[in-house]
This record gives structure tokens, sequence and C-alpha cells, in this order.
């Protein structure tokens, strides 16, 4: 079943007059009270999320993103809960009781860490990003009024036919992402794992072979049998190599509540995965923690510096077995900014949060001397400056001939204006979407938005089931990775992405993926009637989402 849940943000935006005469104490007791206020919301969210029932991981409100505005970059650190409390050793009756307790227990450390401590050791990342959070909603509504005014003009010209313009010039535009700043450029091998059969396996191999490190960066470390399958291989290398799991606190809280429908009922599953890595093993583990409204939704695992592993899937058996996702292995220069990335990352996970990152910006590693096969382009989601939307606005614009998208979300009303607007040129514009989704709110705000394409020209494929899977094709030039298509990736969360026009890999991505998945998807011939409730949703996702 979905779980709706629906908080107001406004509290976080209210701060008394900075002039009045008591601003000083009138601040404090503010302050106060949201902390409270927050606190109390983050613990009776755990209670609600597990009391209704939301117990299937592919219908769970926001199992994938993060679930609430107020708790979306709120994290918990769980790796100094007592041992013993790691793995679940009640009678099957007393899972449910053990469960609530843990997330009362989970969500309290979430808002004393969030409110009391990341001010402290990160002053730095948490001011910055309060004042993301302003600026994001200021601007959040001048776009969207422009936005309805700018589709109003665009639809009164006739829709023409698709032309067969020459594609842009690649070389040009890799030079223009070079001018606005979007992305490092590289050189790499990119191979694609397409589904959990694929990937899941090659990343058990890729463990058992290490021979220096392991690095685990990933939203949700779920605390199925998948799950605990990988993490059990991580405490064996452990004991080998270096190993260490870097998870985001939100999507730890949410990974550990709920189940795949088609978990093993005799399963047990342990209560807190990051005491279950740390326990009996020499397994470094780590919560991020990233307030106001920002979260870590990024996944890498990085062995012995050499080979990375990017894209769209946490772990858990939902990906390995029951959506359909990508996933890239990456060899060459480019796992380097990649393991830097991920080392500033958990540097400032620690103890020493801003200080520790600020050391890390400025040492840098020597890199190897390998050399890639091709152009490989690193770009990031941070707090105001997404090299992730900018490359794709810009590739949108520029597009003459093709535009391929496959992402289970579209809630971003400056993306889906460029895509129309590229149809409204002559642009072949073909997008693919889940027919099933796991986030109620976002499927009934995608409705609005392939409604919206379809009334444009735009080709909407329905992919049968869940489609995870987040890649896109402009004119020969291929972005993919774990940023969807809506606010909390294109502007909030941490998100990696790899772009690259190498041909050979620009047509393998066009056949496995997005050829593969139209052929298998039911195309839509017709707008679907739409409610209120999708109007609704789509403000709360323009919003929040």
């Amino acid at each position: 079943m979905n779980c709706k849940i629906s908080r107001n943000a406004a509290s976080l935006r209210d701060r008394p007059d900075a002039h009045s005469a008591h601003a000083g104490y009138l601040t404090r007791r503010t302050i106060d009270a949201v902390r409270t206020a927050l606190l109390r919301t983050v613990i009776v969210a755990s209670a609600l999320g597990q009391a209704t029932g939301c117990a299937s991981g592919n219908g769970f409100v926001g199992y994938d993103q993060s679930l609430t505005p107020h708790i979306a970059g709120s994290h918990i650190s769980m790796q100094n809960f007592d041992a013993t409390d790691a793995t679940s050793t009640a009678e099957p009756q007393g899972i449910g009781t053990r469960r609530r307790l843990m997330g009362f227990y989970q969500a309290a450390r979430l808002g004393v860490r969030t409110w009391h401590i990341d001010p402290v050791v990160r002053p730095f990342s948490t001011a910055k990003s309060a004042v993301a959070l302003v600026l994001r909603s200021a601007n959040g509504l001048a776009r969207r009024a422009i936005a309805k005014v700018r589709f109003r003009r665009l639809q009164r010209t006739p829709l023409p036919p698709v032309g067969s313009t020459a594609p842009m010039d690649l070389e040009a535009f890799e030079r223009h992402l070079s001018r606005i700043g979007a992305g490092v450029a590289s050189q790499g091998r990119i191979a694609l794992h397409v589904d959990g059969d694929e990937y899941f396996p090659a990343l058990n191999q890729a463990i058992q072979n290490a021979n220096a490190s392991i690095d685990v960066r990933t939203y949700i470390f779920d605390n199925d049998d998948v799950a605990v399958g990988i993490a059990d291989l991580l405490k064996r290398r452990s004991k080998d190599v270096k190993v260490r799991v870097l998870l985001d606190g939100v999507g730890a809280l949410l990974g550990e509540q709920v189940d795949s429908n088609a978990m093993p009922p005799d399963f047990l599953p342990p209560s807190s995965m990051a005491a279950y890595l740390g326990q009996g093993s020499k397994v470094k583990v780590r919560v991020q923690t990233n307030p106001w409204l920002t979260g870590d939704h990024s996944k890498t695992t990085i062995v012995d510096s050499r080979t990375a592993f990017i894209g769209g899937m946490n772990i858990g058996r939902e990906y390995r077995y029951d959506w359909h996702d990508l996933m890239m292995e990456v060899t060459g220069p480019v796992v380097h900014i990649l393991q830097r990335d991920s080392d500033k990352a958990w540097h400032k996970g620690g103890v020493f949060g801003d200080a520790a990152w600020l050391s890390r910006m400025l040492f840098r590693k020597k890199s190897l001397t390998d050399e890639g096969d091709y152009a490989v382009r690193v770009l990031f989601t941070r707090d105001q400056n997404s090299q992730i939307y900018r490359a794709q606005l810009a590739a949108a614009r520029r597009a003459q001939h093709q535009i391929l998208i496959e992402n289970p979300y579209f809630s971003d009303d400056v993306m889906l204006y460029e895509l129309v607007r590229a149809r409204r040129r002559g642009v072949d514009v073909r997008v693919i979407v889940g027919d099933e989704g796991n986030h109620a709110m976002m499927n009934l705000s995608n409705e609005l938005a392939l409604n919206t394409m379809l009334r444009n020209g735009i080709r909407v494929y329905r992919y049968p089931g869940m489609a995870h899977t987040k890649a896109a094709i402009y004119d020969g030039w291929a972005c993919l990775g774990s940023a969807n298509f809506d606010k909390l990736s294109l502007q909030i969360n941490d998100e990696i992405n790899l772009a690259t026009a190498a041909p050979e890999f620009v047509n393998l991505l066009r056949e496995r993926i997005f050829l593969a998945d139209m052929r298998q998807s039911v195309e839509m011939q017709a707008p679907t009637v739409v409610s209120f409730k999708n109007h609704f949703a789509a403000l709360l996702a323009d919003e929040v989402l």
C-alpha cells in the first residue's frame, strides 16, 4: 500500500524581525521551538510509517527519495549502538514492536544530531544548506510562474513534424560545458550492468578480488537478506583490506523499516545495518548528516581506487530482483575523481565535520598514470550548484536531432519546458517511465508531466513495472547516474552522474536501455484523466520533491 505523509515546512522559514527590540530573544525561542517540533515530527513519522503498515518496499512513499521535507537531510548515526542489538533475536511476533522501538530511537538521535551537533561540527555546511533552502523556495515560485507563461506562448505555435536535422556539434558542446562549469572532464571506460542480475554478481566479484580498499557510499543499505549477504562479504574482506561504508541517515532509517514483498518469511533482519556491519569486523561505518533538507543520494562503490560502480542502485532486494535499473562499472583516471569525492564525503561525515572536509579539499593525492579509452565527464549536484542540471538543460537546448530519456520522476518545470521546446523545433523527443512507481505523490505528479509531453508531440512509453533507471541521450551525448528529474536530485541532494559522447558507449546505451525498453513498453496514445489530487501532488512535488 502507499502511505501519504505531508507536513508544513513553513515553520522552518519563519524568523522574527531582525530589527525587533527583542530579536535575539525571539530568535532563540523560535529556533528552540523549531528544534522541538522537528524532533517530534520525525518521531511521529517513524511511528506512523510503521503503524499504518508501510512495510512494502515497492509501495513505501519515498523509499528511494526522502520521506518528507523536514527529514530530507536529517541523519542519524548508529555505529555506536550496542552491537548485541545488531541482529534480531526476537520471536516473529515481536519483530513489529522491536522495529517500532528502533524507529523511535533512530528518529530521536536523528533530531539531536540535526539540530544540536551539526551546527557545531559542520557550521559551514549547515549555514550553506539553510541559505540554499531560502533561495530554492524563492526561485521555485518565480520559476513556476515564468514556466506557465512560457508554456502558453510555446503551445500557440503549430507542432512541427520530426525533422532530419543533423545532430549538434558534440566537440563544441563539450567546450561549452567546460565554460559553464558543468562537470570535471577526464578519461575512462564504462561498462553497463543492466538490472540486478548483472550488477550484483559483478559487485560481489569485485569485492572478493579487492587487494587494498573497498569504499561503499549509498543512500540505502537495506537490512534484507540480499543486503545482509553483501554486508557479510564486506565483513569477511575487512580482515584483509580496508573497508569503509558511508550511509545516508534518512536512507538508513527508511531502509531498515520497510521490507520487500518477496523477502523470505523466515528471515529476521538486523535492527541496525550500521551496527551489524561493524559487529565482529573491521568495517568502518559512518552515517552522513546534511541538515536543512539535504541528503546524499549518490551510489558508488570503489575498489582499490581503480574500479568504480556508479548509478541508480542501492543495496537491497528490490534492486537485486524487483526493479529495472542500471549501474556502470568504470575504470581509468575518472575513478580518481570519484575516489576523491568519496574521501571528502567520508571525512565530512566524521566527528571533525567541515574541518576534516576542508583538509581533504586542500590535500590532493597524486593521480595514477593510467589512461582512459575515451573522454568521460563527472557531474555533481550540490546545494545551489547542480552541474547535472546545468549540463542537461544545456543539452536539451542545443539538441537538434533526438533526445531519449528514461527516468522514474518528472517534476521539474524548466526541464519539461526545454523538452517541449526541443520537440517544437523538430527534435525527436522520447521519454520512458515505469508503469508502476514507488512514490504515490510522484506517481500523481508524473501523470500531469506525461500528459503535457504527449500534448506537445513527445512520445511517451510506459515500461511494465518499476523502472528506476536514470539515463538520457542528447544527440549522441549520454548522461546517466543517480539523479532523477525532480527537485531533490536537481537542486538539493548530493548526486553523481557520468557523461560521455564516445560513440561505442552511447550506441551500447541506446541499444541495451532505450531501444530494448521501448520494445517492452506500451506507447501512450492519449493523455490520462487527471483530477485535483494530481495538481495538488504536482504542487507539493515542485516545492519539496
